[in-house]
């Protein structure tokens, strides 16, 4: 099977996670303690991925320099979009609770969601993508980080979704089409680079690393300290020490 196919379908199945999680929400009533603990694992496995896969491997093949200026370049992009979606209805799109706004309190909040959740979802699949250039295997530690982070997000956002009167079409249109972008992201993030300078390859993997971490800050943290409080840290621990046994493995 060529490479390229590869990424998609790894990249496809990071995204099919966010579908699992959105079912889970939809047809089972999960405590939202329960929610909000695994969206505090999730988000220390992605710290995890952030710092020993991306981080690291980003500066050992292009430097310190391509590396910082990719990390700050994804952080601040991934800021100014999250504050112009915001503006629309969707800062609250992984909240599980009343927070996210109906269609009928802010007309084309559905939509800014949707877009909101394709911009948490597309830096993980790239780093999936660019992870098989050079004849290697996808990560496993960062296949295995959004994986288990996608799953809490999916249910939480999919649970505030309900909540606001969104039907079932359009919560599993939106996932599911997230889903689909996710394996494009991968794939594309395999072809566009497989030419592409070490430097170059740095700044797209840091780039990443950076939205991925303000996104965790921005979104997945303040929904899990809702309702974990003084937990929130211990847990967040613990999925960080769980990819990091695993990136040791």
């Amino acid at each position: 099977m060529p490479e390229w196919v590869d990424a998609g379908l790894w990249g496809l199945l990071g995204g099919a996670a966010l579908v699992v999680g959105a079912a889970v929400a939809w047809f089972v009533r999960v405590p939202q303690a329960v929610v909000a603990g695994v969206m505090a694992f999730g988000s220390g496995v992605l710290v995890s991925a952030v710092a020993f896969d991306l981080m690291e491997e980003a500066a050992e093949t292009g430097g310190l320099g391509p590396t910082a200026i990719g990390f700050l370049g994804g952080a601040v992009a991934y800021l100014g979009a999250n504050a112009a979606l915001a503006r629309h209805g969707a800062r609250h799109r992984k909240r599980s609770q009343g927070q996210q706004p109906s269609e009928e309190e802010q007309s084309g909040s559905g939509a800014a969601i949707a877009v909101g959740a394709l911009l948490d979802g597309v830096p993980e699949s790239v780093v999936l993508g660019i992870g098989l250039l050079g004849g290697g295997g996808v990560s496993l530690p960062v296949l295995a980080a959004v994986v288990i982070s996608n799953v809490p997000e999916g249910l939480s956002s999919a649970a505030g979704m309900k909540r606001s009167g969104r039907s079932a079409r359009y919560v599993f249109g939106v996932w599911g089409g997230i889903a689909l972008a996710s394996g494009l992201s991968a794939l594309v993030g395999y072809a566009a680079l497989g030419s592409a300078s070490p430097e170059v390859i740095a700044v797209i993997t840091a780039l990443a690393a950076g939205a991925i971490l303000t996104m965790i800050a921005d979104t997945m943290i303040p929904e899990a300290f809702d309702h974990t409080r003084t937990w929130t840290g211990l847990i967040t621990s613990l999925g960080f020490l769980v990819a990091f046994a695993i990136e040791l493995a």
